[in-house]
């Protein structure tokens, strides 16, 4: 079995391509590679040079492959279908120049379900018709990673949208053709969404195609949800700590991966705030020495 660890910009606190607040896309790539990995995620599209001359020649000198990137767009939106269609389309191109192979769909924050990230019996749930229509355009853009560009797409839940619940990415899942939609799995929001990371990897391990390495701090996740605190509060509060400090357990989820036989990237994300984390490069490093203790290499 082969398993390759790298990282994402998210963890240098890097979310929206526009935010004035980012470190540069050449001190992250110079940063990973510093933290000894050899792999990173595109992050938002826009955030790295979209010419592949300029961004190829940089991951080169860095020694760093793209291991793929996400699409963090309103699916929940209809208005927005234009802004998801062009943040896809983008990250499809990007991705394809460089060979890399994760297309990841997130639904972004919604003001609906913000208050309810981590309250599954409190969250408010679409209509047949609006999840129908929902449903629709993730699909879509899952068809066109796979079949236009020959990616692998995976959902990713994830806390504040409306695929953030179990029962919400398992319905998904069985209306959505798995040749055209996989999984992503983030051990660090299902835990935020108040389920069993390692319970759910074990009956969906067949289906998950791509993995994102994330733990949470349960007494910061206690406290963000009693006080129903925003999502990017409540990583300035560091709910997203290092690797094998949290509620997280890796070593079981490792064991998940070695008895299916899984291939492939699995990214570290410790999403943060940019101003806020002192030593990026220190948690990037320290979380690759932790994996490497329990046994990835």
């Amino acid at each position: 079995m082969t398993i390759r660890i790298g990282n994402a910009p998210c963890s240098w606190g890097v979310e929206f391509a526009d935010d004035p607040r980012n470190p540069s896309w050449q001190s992250v790539l110079k940063d990973c590679a510093a933290a000894g990995y050899k792999g990173i995620e595109l992050g938002p599209v826009g955030f790295m040079p979209e010419d592949p001359a300029i961004l190829g020649d940089a991951l080169a000198e860095n020694g760093l492959e793209l291991i793929g990137g996400v699409v963090f767009r309103p699916f929940h939106e209809v208005e927005a279908w234009a802004d998801v269609l062009d943040g896809a389309t983008r990250t499809c191109k990007a991705l394809s120049a460089h060979g890399a192979r994760h297309l990841v769909l997130i639904d972004s924050i919604s003001p609906r379900r913000a208050p309810t990230a981590g309250r599954v019996s409190e969250a408010e749930q679409m209509e047949a018709a609006e999840w129908a229509a929902y449903r629709d355009r993730i699909a879509t853009i899952a068809r066109m990673g796979a079949e236009e560009y020959g990616l692998s797409v995976g959902i990713h839940a994830h806390a504040g949208g409306f695929i953030d619940f179990e029962p919400e990415l398992e319905r998904l899942l069985d209306e959505v053709d798995e040749n055209i939609l996989k999984i992503c799995f983030d051990t660090g929001h299902h835990s935020y969404a108040g389920f069993d990371p390692v319970a759910f990897m074990k009956r969906h391990i067949t289906r998950i195609s791509y993995m994102h390495f994330k733990d949470i701090d349960p007494t910061v996740k206690a406290d963000v949800i009693a006080k129903r605190t925003g999502f990017y509060d409540a990583c300035g509060q560091e709910i997203f700590c290092n690797l094998g400090q949290g509620d997280v357990d890796f070593p079981a989820v490792r064991q998940v991966l070695l008895d299916a036989g899984f291939e492939g990237w699995c990214t570290v994300e410790q999403d943060c705030d940019p101003m806020l984390d002192p030593d990026p490069v220190g948690d990037a490093r320290a979380n690759r020495e932790y994996l490497e203790s329990i046994g990835f290499k």
